[in-house]
Order: structure tokens, then C-alpha cells, then sequence
């Protein structure tokens, strides 16, 4: 294998906007790491869409609420690649409902997923990359961390936590040449929007009320993470980008 290639995880990836970047790197010639929580034939198809572009890829079962199946996940990375550049720490889940109705397994549960899993995946792919004089840790959020979306509750305060999270993580790797970013999307209809209860009116939303005049694509969301992957983004450290066609703007 080549071992010039530099390596790249994008949790979730099997769909979506993990799945996009995952490519989009791919095509920047980096080796790639689809993890994937369920859908094992979805991961597989992407690694076969991947290795077509000429890289290695590989897919990895593991559910990211969980630090033992965190360290098995970079135990399976070092064993295959030995490196780790980029960790985009992009798998999300959550309960849609009213703050009013949540049990304490909801909010686990999405705490776990979103949250704690930057953690402790930023633990351990630090040093992978440190090893290699650095990396990039790029999550993705969005406006519910910020701004009050309905049934949105457990997710908006995970993604909170997870920007706040950004910026001690940036803080403290920057001494090992980590460079730590997130990029918050507004509504992008991916699979995960047709969970939420309220999606038609969101994405009508988004369409009247963008000062863009057109939705976020998930194109756009991958730009703005590729760029935070580059060297030209070095001196952003601890953001969170918004990418929102300027939706956030008008309240």
C-alpha cells in the first residue's frame, strides 16, 4: 500500500453529508475510513464507490455513543493504516420531541452520540495524528445549538455541547498541530430530516426565508468542511462555521 496517502475517518458516512465528504476527500486522494452504525451494505457500497476513484477504503462497524467501541474503532484504523490525518466527526442521532416529554434515555442517547462520541473520538485520533506532526478535527452542528427549533431539544443542546466541545478541544491539541473546527448546516434534507415531525415546514422555511434565495445543499456543507481541512484554514482554531445561506440572520 502507499504509504504517502493520508487517512481520513468521517464517522457516519454510510448517507448523507458524511457519506459526501467521505467522497469529496476520496477524490482529494485521501485514504478513507467509512464508519457506519447499521446499514453495512450503504457502507459498502460507498467504499466501492470510493476505491473506484483509486484509494484504499475500508468500513467499520461502530456505534460512537459507546468509548469501548470508540477505541476498537481506532484499533482497527492503526492496524490497517497506521495514521490518521482527519476526523470528521459527523455521525449524529437524537429524540424529537418537546422538552416536556423526554426521559432521561433520550437524552442519553443523543448526548451519547453527539456529544461525548467528539470526545473521546478526538482522544484517540490524536494520537494517531500526532505521529504524523498533526491533523484536522472537523465536526458538523447546526442552528438548533443556537437558536430554538421545535422538538428539536435534545439534539440543539448536544450540538451546544458539541461547539463548546470545539473550542476546548482546539485549545488544547493546538500545541500537537491538531486543528479543531465545526461547521453548522441550517435544514439540508438529508434522511436524517424525515425524522423530524415538523420537515415540511422547516424545509418550506428554508426555501422562503434563506437570504440566498435557495436552500443549503449538502454540497455546500462539504465545501465549507473541505476547506477547514486545508492548511489555508490553519489560523481557524475553536469556530464553528455557519452555513446557512443566511438564514440565522433574520429572526
Amino acid at each position: 500500500m502507499n504509504q504517502q496517502n493520508k487517512v481520513a475517518l468521517i464517522t457516519g458516512s454510510s448517507r448523507g453529508i458524511g457519506r459526501a465528504v467521505a467522497i469529496r476527500l476520496a477524490e482529494k486522494g485521501y485514504d478513507i475510513v467509512v464508519n457506519y452504525a447499521r446499514s453495512k451494505s450503504a457502507a459498502l457500497e460507498v467504499v466501492e464507490e470510493i476505491e473506484k476513484l483509486g484509494v484504499k477504503a475500508v468500513a467499520i462497524k461502530a456505534n460512537v455513543g459507546k468509548p469501548e467501541k470508540i477505541k476498537e474503532l481506532f484499533a482497527q484504523i492503526d492496524e490497517q493504516f497506521g495514521r490518521l490525518d482527519v476526523l470528521v466527526s459527523n455521525a449524529a442521532s437524537g429524540v424529537q420531541k418537546p422538552a416536556m416529554e423526554l426521559e432521561e434515555s433520550h437524552w442519553d442517547w443523543t448526548m451519547n452520540i453527539n456529544s461525548k462520541a467528539l470526545l473521546f473520538c478526538a482522544q484517540e485520533a490524536a494520537k494517531l495524528m500526532e505521529r504524523n506532526g498533526g491533523g484536522f478535527i472537523v465536526s458538523t452542528s447546526s442552528l438548533g445549538s443556537i437558536r430554538y427549533l421545535e422538538n428539536y431539544t435534545t439534539v440543539g443542546v448536544s450540538k451546544a455541547a458539541l461547539e463548546a466541545l470545539t473550542r476546548y478541544l482546539a485549545v488544547e491539541l493546538s500545541p500537537k498541530n491538531i486543528i479543531v473546527n465545526a461547521v453548522s448546516g441550517g435544514a439540508v434534507d438529508t434522511d436524517a430530516l424525515k425524522h423530524f415531525p415538523n420537515r415540511n415546514e422547516l424545509l418550506e422555511d428554508a426555501k422562503q426565508n434563506t437570504p440566498a434565495g435557495r436552500m443549503v445543499e449538502i454540497e455546500d456543507m462539504v465545501n465549507a468542511i473541505e476547506f477547514l481541512l486545508t492548511d489555508k484554514a490553519s489560523m481557524i482554531r475553536g469556530q464553528t462555521l455557519i452555513v446557512d445561506g443566511g438564514r440565522s440572520l433574520l429572526v
